[in-house]
């Protein structure tokens, strides 16, 4: 049996990825595109000040940013099964009417949820650059200047590129790496 990395190019656009791993996309060039996810923070239930503090802080962050890099919002899904399932065998262990009926009701809001596509809203910052070593000095620079903004973010990871990838170049459709061929 033979492992091979199948060379994945987009129906609608041509973007020659060589591999996807350590969190970073490897290009047929070498280039590597990674960067950071960045969690989302309700600013609008803080009092003005901290907004006007948390937006002041970002335009820094931002302005401090001397290379060229992409802004994505990515819509993920959220897969609630595993919840449900437990959700279900919770209730089928109790015999209080008065639980099993609260038990059902979040039965019946999960499956609600499940049934409108409900999606989390994922946002990340990405940048190219070849160079192993300024790559991971951006991503601890921008980890650290993000917080200090009082925003937490993260490197990306393997599954946030491929989701990314999914979501902006093959409409949808799920890439497969290191297909196995026979």
């Amino acid at each position: 049996m033979q492992i091979m990395a199948k060379e994945i190019k987009s129906k609608y656009t041509d973007v020659p990825v060589k591999d996807i791993s350590n969190g970073v996309i490897v290009l047929d060039n070498n280039q590597k595109v990674t960067g950071i996810k960045i969690m989302p923070r309700n600013i609008f239930i803080l009092d003005q000040a901290m907004q006007d503090a948390i937006i002041t802080n970002l335009k820094n962050v931002y302005n401090a940013i001397d290379y060229e890099f992409w802004i994505i919002v990515a819509d993920r899904p959220v897969d609630i099964n595993v919840y449900l399932s437990e959700l279900q065998l919770h209730y089928n262990k109790l015999t209080d009417a008065r639980k099993r009926k609260l038990v059902m009701e979040d039965i019946n809001k999960a499956n609600m949820f499940m049934n409108n596509n409900v999606v989390d809203t994922e946002y990340f910052l990405l940048f190219k650059e070849k160079d192993n070593d300024l790559i991971q000095k951006r991503i601890r620079t921008l980890i650290n200047n993000f917080a200090s903004a009082g925003l937490t973010a993260f490197q990306t990871n393997n599954d946030d590129l491929r989701m990314i990838l999914d979501n902006f170049l093959n409409g949808g459709q799920t890439t497969t790496f290191g297909t196995v061929l026979a």
